[in-house]
């Protein structure tokens, strides 16, 4: 008797969710879809949608005359009450792709894709029926509260765990530091954080004290693009020198992680007139915290172009996951042993 209620129950539960998906699909609205692509595929797709009531293929608009002018898609969506793009990637270029694709996610509009761009949004694709047809699909941007608490549990987790073990190696470093030179024990620096708010991150202090003073005198020998690095700077002390070298010097932004205003990995925390550089929907690095480490940090931070950063901190996002993070954070112990052998 006990199993033929276990399997009523099981079955009725299976009727009860087809029967609410079916409900579902009968009055939800009419999907609008534009393609970004050939004209020749539009013809193709439209043929293919007229045999599914729910969707509708209302447009057809050039890749290029969106990669080129973002507000045009805002435009064409808001006039045409469109719910989806369709890339035909055949037809755009990755570069086209990873704008088209942001500037969709920045309107608020689904996206799907003609194979072939995975280059240009990384492994976070899912897959969409729509109409039935199969397509590939980019997933909304941003992390989902779920996610964000994960990513937060994580972060004190790892922070207060590390912040155990390492605290008698910080306090030699303290000590090295106040002998070094005079100054203060740590650095603070104002950076910009999650949603453009600022933030006083903490480094131990690896340059003579003022060293932000003498910085316009050493622009002319600056090593990056839109950042300022200089391989041999003439500010940093002995110790700064080992600390720099070994990562040591970061150790204090365990701090700002259990304050929230870091995290573990994400994007970088750029200062504020490296910030100001970045523009449009580049900003949209600042949907995270930003890190002590990231992507950045194990492509080697100070020498990647400031625009270059900016998109690897886009996919970092789109693509985020808690193994990510910690295949991250490896990495970087992996690259910071790499800089201490040389």
């Amino acid at each position: 008797m006990t199993c033929w209620r276990s399997g009523s129950l099981i079955l009725g539960l299976v009727a009860g969710r087809a029967s609410a998906r079916e409900l579902a699909r009968r009055i939800s609205p009419i999907e609008r879809c534009l393609l970004v692509g050939r004209h020749g595929v539009f013809g193709q797709l439209q043929a293919k949608f007229a045999e599914y009531p729910r969707v509708s293929l209302v447009g057809v608009v050039n890749a290029e005359e969106i990669a080129t002018d973002p507000a045009r898609l805002r435009h064409i969506a808001e006039n045409d009450c469109v719910h989806r793009i369709v890339i035909d990637t055949d037809a755009v270029g990755p570069a086209a792709s990873l704008g088209i694709v942001r500037a969709a996610n920045a309107t608020g509009l689904q996206v799907s894709l003609l194979p072939s761009m995975l280059a240009a949004v990384g492994g976070s694709v899912v897959f969409d029926d729509v109409g039935g047809l199969v397509l590939m699909g980019v997933p909304r941007f941003g992390l989902s509260h779920s996610s964000q608490l994960l990513k937060r549990t994580f972060d004190l987790a790892g922070a207060t765990i590390s912040l155990l073990l390492a605290a008698p190696l910080m306090a030699l470093i303290a000590i090295a530091v106040k002998l070094d030179s005079r100054g203060p024990l740590l650095f603070r620096q104002t950076r910009v954080g999650r949603d453009g708010t600022p933030f006083r991150m903490l480094k131990f202090r690896s340059m003579i004290d003022g060293a932000d003073g003498l910085k316009e005198s050493l622009r002319e020998h600056n090593e990056a693009d839109g950042l300022f690095k200089i391989e041999a700077d003439p500010r940093i002390t002995r110790v700064g020198r080992v600390l720099r070298r070994t990562g040591l010097d970061e150790l204090p932004q365990l701090f700002n992680v259990l304050a929230g205003d870091m995290s573990l990995v994400g994007p970088r925390p750029l200062v504020i007139d490296e910030d100001s550089r970045v523009t449009g929907f580049d900003r949209h690095r600042l949907h995270l915290t930003p890190g002590i480490t990231g992507r950045w940090q194990t492509l080697g931070a100070a020498r990647i172009p400031l625009d270059e950063m900016v998109k690897i901190d886009y996919l970092y996002i789109a693509n985020w996951s808690v193994w990510a993070d910690l295949k991250i954070i490896v990495e970087t112990v992996g690259y910071l042993a790499r800089r201490r052998g040389q």
